[in-house]
Parts: structure tokens; sequence; C-alpha cells
């Protein structure tokens, strides 16, 4: 039977752009949808899953991290449907059908499926003790694991790889981090401030190894060793695979929308059929896929406007965006270019005392990237100096030592 609430809008998936996709629409007035229908293929409310690393390494509780209590629901007049998945979606006749078998019918339709983490692809990934971590599910079960395994390799030198290593590390376990790149962080940190991160990790006492790549995990049925390219063999209890996402596109590929490596949409975040629209990480704008929460934000602020229209003006276009945030306690901050080229010059400064690190690079008297460790705090207006592409040329040989001396040279 098709259950029929017009006007009726459906949004699949419920993760923390899903849900400021939401906020946004609220913030509307008046919303053109009598009917708002979230169908979350998780069982938990939707959460934080920045502070995932913070629940690991016992800083955070679960209670902390859901997003918005069900009173806030309630209030605006949304139905959001726990562990229950949308499982097929018929364009033509506007319905879609979710894991318990129901189907609804959609005026609009949001698919915001997000993405799974990528598979190594190895024998042996299919043993117990080998894991990802990426949801809630996941991070109680590492809880669980850490307080009867003592050993884990981590294989990943990512942002979330280095999470992971850190909360076990704080477990109590002792840890091994396989990186394939010659430096940590290799997509936001250049290879000076990769190698000052992984001494600092190694201080720590976690055990960094880079430039090599696992073969295969080994055990009978959980794993008990993992055999590296070189063939060296490292004893372990838990292997947490952190390489790298996968945009959820099925879900549409299925329904026969237009798709790439995510789920393909134009700037006001619409596929291509005109009644569905995606957003965060399972969809793909201009041949890119997205992997940070800010474009996913700035996406859902687009999108709640087009959808309370009219659309005029209306359009997603990427800014600039930058990654801060701090591993083990050690603050990082990436905004821009990150390697320097035949047409980009650089500004180093380094503090051997504190342990601060800044590359800076220009180009043209235009600030074009800006890579910091330790100290953070000029990251936010470097990062609105290469929003703006701000001419320089008045304070260039103070830039490295922030604004305020910037500023008296100016």
């Amino acid at each position: 039977m098709i259950r029929k609430m017009e006007p009726t809008l459906i949004v699949c998936g419920h993760g923390m752009v899903a849900q400021r996709f939401l906020e946004e629409l609220v913030s509307k007035a008046p919303i053109p949808y009598r009917n708002i229908i979230v169908f979350n293929g998780e069982t938990s409310a939707a959460y934080n899953r920045i502070q995932l690393s913070a629940l690991l390494s016992g800083d955070a509780d679960e209670e902390s991290l859901t997003l918005k209590p069900d009173a806030w629901f309630a209030r605006h007049g949304i139905r959001v449907h726990h562990g229950e998945a949308v499982q097929a979606i018929a364009p033509d006749k506007h319905t879609v059908t979710t894991s318990t078998g129901r189907v609804y019918r959609y005026d609009a339709l949001v698919i915001a499926t997000g993405a799974s983490p990528a598979r190594l692809g190895i024998p042996g990934e299919e043993l117990n003790g080998v894991m990802h971590f990426r949801d809630l599910n996941d991070t109680r079960t590492l809880i669980e694991l850490s307080q009867s395994r003592q050993r884990a390799v981590v294989v990943g030198g990512g942002f979330l790889g280095l999470e992971a290593a850190e909360g076990l590390l704080r477990r109590g376990m002792a840890v091994t981090v396989l990186h394939r790149s010659s430096h940590l962080l290799n997509r936001q940190l250049d290879p000076d401030s990769g190698k000052l991160l992984s001494d600092a990790l190694t201080a720590r006492g976690i055990n960094v190894m880079t430039s090599t790549s696992p073969l295969q995990l080994l055990g009978r049925d959980s794993v008990r060793a993992i055999q590296l390219n070189d063939q060296t063999l490292i004893c372990t209890d838990l292997v947490i695979i952190a390489t790298g996402i996968t945009p959820n596109r099925e879900l549409a590929q299925n329904a026969g929308l237009a798709c790439g490596r995510g789920i393909q949409v134009n700037a006001q975040l619409q596929t291509s059929a005109p009644d569905i629209f995606a957003l965060g990480e399972c969809c793909e704008f201009n041949d890119e896929t997205f992997g940070l929460v800010e474009p996913g934000y700035q996406q859902a602020k687009i999108l709640a406007s087009v959808l309370a229209g009219p659309t005029e003006g209306a359009a997603y276009q990427p800014s600039v965006t930058a990654t801060r945030l701090k591993i083990s306690g050690i603050p990082v901050f990436s905004c821009g270019q990150q390697a320097p080229d035949e047409h980009t010059e650089s500004l180093v400064w380094q503090d051997f005392a504190t342990g601060s690190y800044s590359h800076l690079l220009v180009r043209d008297n235009r600030l074009v990237g800006a890579i910091l460790i330790g100290n953070t705090s000029q990251g936010p207006w470097y990062q609105e100096l290469i929003a703006g592409n701000a001419d320089i040329d008045l304070f260039r040989a103070q830039l490295p030592f922030g604004k305020p001396f910037c500023k008296a040279a100016a």
C-alpha cells in the first residue's frame, strides 16, 4: 500500500549534513512541505561523527554526541524512522521503498547517504578483528575490543586513522600506524610538517611506519598478523582500516540517476531527476566529491534555499575550506595549496622551542596555501586571505608572523 501524504519531503539518511539541512530548512518561512520524513539507516539518532574520536579516547560519552533531542523533531513536525533505510527509489512513480517494505510517495527527495569506508582489497580482510572506524557502532566495538586485546595496527595515516590510533593508545593498547605515503596527512601537510607530526606521535608511544602498505592479513578465524609489502610481519590482535571513503551512490545508481564517483548534481544540488537532490559525501559536483563536513554544510544551506524557493541566486560553489583539528593534542591547520610548484614561493618559519611550524605558499603576491603545526591561531586569517585573493605585497615579509605584525607593517 502506498502511503500518500502531500506535499511530502523525504530525506534518505540522517548524518550531520542531513541534520544541518533540516535545521536550515525549518528556519525558512513558509516551508512548502507539510510532511517531512527522514529515514535513518542507523538505529541511533543523528550524532556528531567528529566527536567519535573523543568517545573512543574516553573524553566524551554517547549522550553528548546527539545533535538534537526528540522534542526538536516533534516541534517541527519531522518524523524520523530509525533503523529503516530507503532501499529503492522509483523516480517515475515518485516513490521510495524502505527496508521494511513500506512504500512512500514524495514530492521532493533528498539523498544524504554519506560514504562507506574504502576496502584494502587484500587477502584476510574478512577475518575477525579487522574493522573500520566510521560510525557509532564501530566505536562501540573498538572500545569493547580494547579491553581484551593488546596490539592494534591502523592502516592509513590520515585524520581518521590517527584519531583511531590516539584513541586506542589512550585505551592502553600498543598501536602501530601504517601509511603508504612518505609522510602522515599527505593530503594536508608538506613533508616537513608531516615529519614533525610523526615525531610527536612517536614520542607519545605510537609506532609510525611510512612508505609502506599491507600485503595480506594473516590468521585462521581472527587476525593475528599483518604482512607488509616488504615481507615484514607485524603481530596484532586488531586491524583498523582507515584508507579513505567511497560515496554511497548505489541507491541513486539503481534508480537510473546519473552517477560518476558519486551522485552527480548541479549547482542547485539537483540530480538528473528534477525532484531528487543529493548532498554531502554521496554527491559529486563538477567532478569533485567531498570528504569533509564543511562543504556539506554549505550544500545544506543552498539546498534549503532551493527547496524553500524561490531559487534565484541559490547556487552552490565550493569555497576555500580549511582543516583545523588536534591530533594527539597537537594543533594542525591546513588550507589551500599544500605542495609548492614552479609558480609559488615558500615562506617557512619554525620555532624549535615550541614545536611550531608555518609554511605559507605565495603566488603573484597572493597567499594560496597555509600549513600550520603547533600554533594555529593565525589560521582563520590566512584562510580569509586565501579566499579573498588578497594582495599581500605591503606585508609580505611579515606574513609568517601573523596578522598583528602585518597590520603594523601595512
